[in-house]
């Protein structure tokens, strides 16, 4: 097939063909390359390094890259911090927590809960709900299942 009919079914132009064929490698393709193979080198030194570290180091090294570029070229490659990736958000929910004891399955497949029957007398349930009141300076109040204040104490915040 004549190379002017290929570009006019695939709607490219023979110019631009005839320009890949002289050079299939962009210089900017060929440059990426080279500041991957040096990227790869760095992270295996230290696979905990992100990019903005790796950026510096690339800067130590004498390569010009903005940290744009090294993000790019670090995602296109698959180099990323050990410690720093991110999990969970996979759309499934867990195992459960605990054996779930008051659970019952109703006639429609409904989970429902038997909170009456299940308690005789007291403490033998026991739900609990925390919650971390931003306003009240970091209060924690733990709540009973009847909405009861159970407990309530001062959050310490740590720094890491």
């Amino acid at each position: 097939m004549p190379v002017a009919v290929a570009c006019r079914v695939l709607d490219l132009s023979t110019q631009g063909y005839y320009k890949w064929l002289k050079d299939p490698v962009s210089q900017r393709d060929w440059d990426d390359a080279h500041v991957i193979d040096v990227i790869h080198q760095i992270h295996q030194d230290d696979p905990t390094l992100g990019y903005r570290f790796i950026a510096d180091e690339l800067a130590d090294a004498g390569i010009a890259a903005s940290e744009n570029r090294v993000w790019r070229l670090c995602s296109t490659a698959g180099v990323f911090a050990s410690h720093h990736r991110r999990r969970g958000a996979s759309g499934k929910p867990g195992p459960a927590v605990h054996d779930d004891l008051l659970a019952t399955v109703g006639d429609h497949g409904r989970v429902r809960h038997d909170f009456v029957g299940a308690a005789h007398r007291p403490n033998q349930i026991w739900l609990t709900d925390i919650e971390r009141h931003e306003a009240l300076l970091n209060l924690a109040v733990v709540k009973g299942h009847r909405w009861r204040l159970v407990a309530a104490g001062r959050l310490k915040l740590r720094t890491v």
